[in-house]
C-alpha cells in the first residue's frame, strides 16, 4: 500500500525459547527480503509483559516522522469503538448518552458542538432497499485516557460523550461510522468502483513443507469479498471487473470519499485472507434525508 516507514514487531517472545525466537527473527528477515519492508527494524517484544515496549517507542520517535495535522478543515473522526457507560439499574435521571471512541482525522472537536454520524441508522424498506438515517447529536464530554478535555485535535484516541440514546452505541454498534461537523461529512455509498492491486501470493496461509504459498487468483464476477475502509468492515459482491478496475456492491453502506484506500480480503479455507488493496475512484451515492 505504498507505505514508507515500517517497523516490524515480533510479539509473544515470552512464550518461546530464545533459540526459537532467534529462528523466527531470521525467518522474518528472509521473508521481507526484496520487499518494501527490506531493512526495516524487527523488534522482539512481549506486549503483555511490556518487554522492549520502550524500544518500540524509541523507534517510532526516531524513525517515523510526525504526520502533518489539519486543524482547519471541518472535523472528522472515524469511530473504532462505541459503548453504553450506564450501569444496569441506573435511575432515569442518572442516565448518560452514548460514547464513541476513535481517532480524529482532521479538524477540531469542541465541547457543546453539534455533530452528525454517518451512515447512521441503517434500515430496509418494504421492497428491500437500504436506507440510511444520519444521527444528529451534541458533544457533552471529551476524554483522552483519564483526562477531560475542552477540545480534541487529530492524533491519539479520543472518547466523545454524546446525547444520543445509548442503545445506538452499545456493543460497538457505531464502529465504522464517521462522526463530524453537521453537513460537512463525506457522502454515503452503496456501490464503489475501485482501482485495485492484487498480491502475488496469499499471506497467512500454511503451505506444506517445500511448497510455495498459493497464488492470488484474479477477481471474478459474482464473488464475495470483504472490504476494510477506515474502521468499517463490510462485504462486497463483484459486479464487474475490467483490467485493474472493479465495480463492487456493498452489503452495508459506507461513509467515505474518492481516493480513500481499501483493503480487499477473500475467503480461503474458512478464513478471510488479505489478497490486495485498492483506491476508490467513484461510486453510487445514497440520498440521505434532510435533518428534521
Amino acid at each position: 500500500m505504498r507505505l514508507k516507514d515500517i517497523i516490524i514487531l515480533q510479539n509473544k517472545i515470552d512464550l518461546v525459547t530464545e533459540s526459537v525466537a532467534q529462528n523466527q527473527h531470521e525467518s522474518i528477515q528472509k521473508f521481507i527480503q526484496g520487499t518494501i519492508a527490506d531493512g526495516a527494524p524487527v523488534v522482539p517484544i512481549s506486549a503483555q509483559l511490556k518487554y522492549n515496549v520502550d524500544v518500540v517507542c524509541e523507534y517510532v520517535e526516531k524513525r517515523i516522522p510526525v504526520p502533518v495535522r489539519d486543524f482547519v478543515s471541518p472535523p472528522q473522526m472515524i469511530v473504532i469503538r462505541s459503548f453504553d457507560v450506564n450501569k444496569p439499574g441506573s435511575e432515569v435521571d442518572e442516565l448518560k448518552g452514548g460514547v464513541a471512541g476513535g481517532s480524529i482525522l482532521q479538524g477540531v472537536l469542541k465541547m457543546g458542538q453539534e455533530v452528525e454520524v454517518r451512515p447512521g441508522i441503517i434500515t430496509k424498506d418494504n421492497e428491500g432497499r437500504v436506507k440510511c438515517i444520519p444521527i444528529y447529536s451534541r458533544i457533552v464530554s471529551l476524554f483522552a485516557e483519564q483526562n477531560e478535555l475542552q477540545y480534541a485535535v487529530p492524533g491519539g484516541l479520543i472518547g466523545v460523550g454524546l446525547t444520543v440514546d445509548p442503545t445506538l452505541t452499545r456493543a460497538d454498534r457505531l464502529v465504522g461510522q464517521v462522526l463530524g461537523e453537521v453537513g460537512a461529512l463525506p457522502d454515503v455509498y452503496s456501490e464503489l468502483e475501485v482501482n485495485f492491486f492484487l498480491l502475488r501470493r496469499l499471506l497467512g496461509v500454511r503451505s506444506k513443507e517445500g511448497e510455495k504459498a498459493g497464488k492470488v487468483t484474479k477477481l471474478s464476477k459474482g464473488e464475495v469479498l470483504m472490504l476494510n475502509i477506515g474502521s468499517m468492515c463490510t462485504g462486497a459482491r463483484v459486479l464487474a471487473v475490467k483490467h485493474d478496475l472493479a465495480k463492487l456492491q456493498l452489503t452495508s453502506p459506507v461513509c467515505t470519499k474518492e481516493g480513500e484506500k481499501v483493503a480487499l480480503s477473500r475467503r480461503v479455507e474458512k478464513h478471510w485472507r488479505l489478497i490486495g488493496w485498492g483506491q476508490i475512484q467513484k461510486g453510487l451515492k445514497m440520498d440521505l434525508p434532510a435533518r428534521s
